[in-house]
């Protein structure tokens, strides 16, 4: 019964969608507001029952566990339940559920759930509403099929179903700036997924598998390095691009300021953690403590966390600073993925640390991003300018709002100082296992970004509950503004940012339990010794980091990025400079004027090549033999048709009984287009473009029979 569970929970989220749209679409035609409510209703039922499902099957997978004796207080065992369907996609799809898969499972729900009660008010005046639940519904699907995935095949499939699912998302207001994003989402996505395929191609060839508990013991045995070197860098592009990890974090901070609040907490809070776990299935299976590999997720993570922070920084914009501090937060994820490569088999700290800060990251964002949508469905605005004091007199949503920023920001006593604190552990470890030297570097970059991160976190809670705004008379109407928000999103907002302060506050009971429940995901097995969060040592990172915002705060953001009128009122500004932005410095010019060019120049000279050589070895080598006679010319047929011809015109002449009439021999005229039209046929029918057309013709009519079949 337990594993007939895991494909119900993928599935019966696509069967509710459309439950939800239908039902919606139908009060959206008969302008029946009741209808219109009662899809949001529907809504709600759908997906507490699939919440209640996952928490049963965490019940039941629990109580295996404790059935088998095979979770015990430091050590831990793999412990997976299975289920296969294979009359789907031809290799079939297959499901497993392990302590790791279980963790992102739950925080899914509740991620969706919350989203999901906020989305009533959010769309309380919006138009294709139920369209954006049918992609909530079916996004989530994807997201689970991902998640509980047991081959990268199955990975793939729910993969690209959750790219395409979620690009709706970002375009659901359909003006300019968020069809725009939406087209950089789903460029990125695909471009990414397709060279992802690639790879898995790569790696079934060398393998003949695809599932991912084998994959270790394949790579281990596997003679030919390169190809699992190859097919790693292919699959880690397309992982690293829904990380949004750097180069490939263009869309990030366009597509989160677009897309709806609830939209917005999905994509940064999970989708990049589908990356996320992507990138952990490479590192910890087919690179297994590879320090090569590690060295290079190690870079990407630096630079993603840094840059990251930097663009928070500089923005003026409330979601689009949250979309940068998501491509921050995964680079240290990364730098934690890296590590855990780097220290091979004691790299225990640096497992716990990912893992914990995977999860952090996923509940600071939803309480971050939906308290945004509370600001933006009452002020209509994200501008720092525009909603400057817009919650100076609403206490709740302050303390919402700072349980977030205060986990973001790694100060003690929140879920982020622990996992922080155990990723600088793992790269203090390592430092003195290896020696000092580019590690140090290293070390002073990872506090650094996390005092922009207190910096940046600092600028918005300040300019949006702490400051007045320069319009006196747009600051009444602010603090006049007492129901802010329904019950409902209430309930999501407090009950999310309980979930967040008791995580936190609750290290050694639940923070340590979650490490110790998903670490065999990551070929963890022992434990390891157990930290001290609190120790002088562990708070002297948290303090350097938090001196560092307060220096960065005080002595920039307050004096650079806050401009002086006359009349005495400041105003934030961004200094950052437009032609910076990496998407149309280097994306849109290489891949929508450059590649093309080079590409079509390229085939170009290809095909005269081919049709050169045709032509040269026809003239000299197979040159046809001399003929004893000259064969006629055109055929009968032809010739015929020039006759009639020729008689129509003579009758023509006659009848006109023109003086000096011109003669046209059709029949000539007849033979010389039909010569021209047999020559012009041999060239198409020997050029590489023909042949290049059939082929392509043939597997359209492949796939349109494989499809049919």
């Amino acid at each position: 019964m337990i594993e007939n569970l895991l494909p119900f929970l993928v599935f019966f989220p696509f069967i509710a969608g459309l439950l939800v749209y239908a039902y919606g679409r139908k009060g959206q035609k008969n302008l029946a507001p009741g209808m219109r409510k009662g899809a949001r209703v529907l809504a709600i039922v759908c997906m507490a029952a699939e919440c209640l499902s996952v928490l049963f099957l965490a019940m039941l997978f629990y109580n295996r566990m404790q059935a088998d004796l095979l979770m015990l207080y430091g050590e831990a065992e793999t412990v997976a339940i299975s289920r296969s369907i294979g009359d789907i996609c031809g290799f079939g799809v297959h499901f497993t559920m392990d302590g790791f898969r279980l963790i992102y499972a739950l925080v899914a729900v509740l991620m969706w759930s919350m989203t999901t009660l906020l989305s009533g008010e959010y769309f309380e005046h919006h138009t294709h509403v139920p369209r954006f639940y049918l992609f909530l519904f079916w996004t989530m699907g994807a997201t689970l099929g991902v998640f509980l995935s047991a081959d990268l095949y199955t990975t793939f499939i729910f993969f690209e179903i959750m790219s395409f699912t979620s690009y709706v998302w970002v375009a659901q207001e359909e003006n300019r700036p968020s069809l725009k994003a939406a087209e950089t989402y789903l460029a990125v996505a695909v471009i990414g997924g397709m060279v992802m395929l690639m790879g898995i191609f790569l790696l079934y060839h060398a393998f003949g598998t695809l599932e991912i508990r084998q994959l270790q013991m394949l790579a281990k045995n596997y003679s030919d390095k390169s190809v699992i070197y190859a097919a790693g860098a292919c699959m880690l592009v397309g992982f690293g691009a829904k990380a949004g990890a750097f180069p490939l974090h263009i869309w990030l901070p366009k597509a989160h300021p677009v897309a709806p609040a609830p939209a917005s907490a999905l994509l940064s809070g999970i989708l990049t953690k589908t990356g996320i776990y992507g990138v952990l299935i490479l590192s910890c299976n087919l690179f297994l403590h590879d320090k090569t590999w590690g060295a290079v997720i190690l870079a990407l993570g630096v630079i993603t966390m840094f840059l990251g922070a930097v663009l928070a920084v500089f923005s003026i914009d409330l979601k689009r600073t949250l979309a940068c501090s998501s491509m921050s937060q995964i680079g240290f994820i990364l730098v934690g993925v890296g590590m855990q490569c780097l220290l091979g088999e004691e790299n225990a700290l640096a497992v716990h640390g990912t893992l914990l800060h995977m999860v952090n990251h996923s509940l600071i964002k939803l309480v971050l991003f939906m308290a945004a949508g509370v600001v933006f469905f009452n002020a209509h605005a994200l501008d720092l300018n525009k909603i400057r004091g817009f919650g100076r007199k609403k206490p709740l949503l302050q303390v919402i709002f700072l349980t977030g920023a205060l986990a973001i920001g790694g100060i003690p006593m929140f879920g982020g100082y622990i996992s922080k604190t155990l990723l600088h552990e793992a790269i203090v470890e390592f430092g003195a296992e290896a020696g000092m030297g580019i590690i140090t570097a290293v070390e002073w970059i990872f506090l650094f970004s996390g005092g922009l991160t207190v910096a940046y976190m600092t600028k918005l809670f300040v300019a949006v509950f702490v400051e007045s705004n320069t319009d006196k008379d747009l600051q009444a109407k602010y603090d006049g503004q007492k129901k802010y928000m329904n019950p409902a999103s209430t309930f999501a907002l407090t009950f999310s940012a309980l979930v967040l302060l008791v995580w936190g506050l609750l290290p050694g009971k639940l923070m340590n339990s979650a490490a110790a429940l998903g670490q065999t995901f990551m070929n963890l097995e022992e434990y390891g010794e157990e930290v001290s969060y609190f120790s002088p040592g562990n708070l002297k990172g948290a303090a350097i980091s938090i001196l560092i915002g307060a220096a960065v705060y005080f002595l920039f953001i307050r004096l650079c990025l806050l401009r002086k009128a006359e009349s005495g009122e400041t105003t934030y500004v961004s200094p950052w400079p437009a032609w910076l932005d990496l998407e149309e410095l280097l994306y849109r010019p290489l891949l929508l004027t450059i590649l093309p060019i080079i590409f079509a120049v390229l085939c170009r000279i290809q095909d005269s090549l081919v049709d050169g050589l045709v032509v040269f070895l026809r003239k000299t080598l197979y040159k046809d033999s001399p003929l004893p006679g000259e064969a006629r010319e055109g055929t009968a047929v032809v010739r015929g048709l020039g006759h009639v011809m020729n008689c129509f015109q003579s009758l023509y002449l006659l009848v006109h009984r023109k003086k000096a009439p011109q003669k046209k021999d059709y029949v000539r005229i007849c033979i010389q287009r039909y010569e021209e039209l047999k020559e012009n046929n041999r060239i198409i029918a020997r050029s590489l473009s023909f042949g290049l057309m059939l082929a392509g013709i043939g597997l359209i009519l492949m796939f349109v029979y494989l499809l049919w079949m």
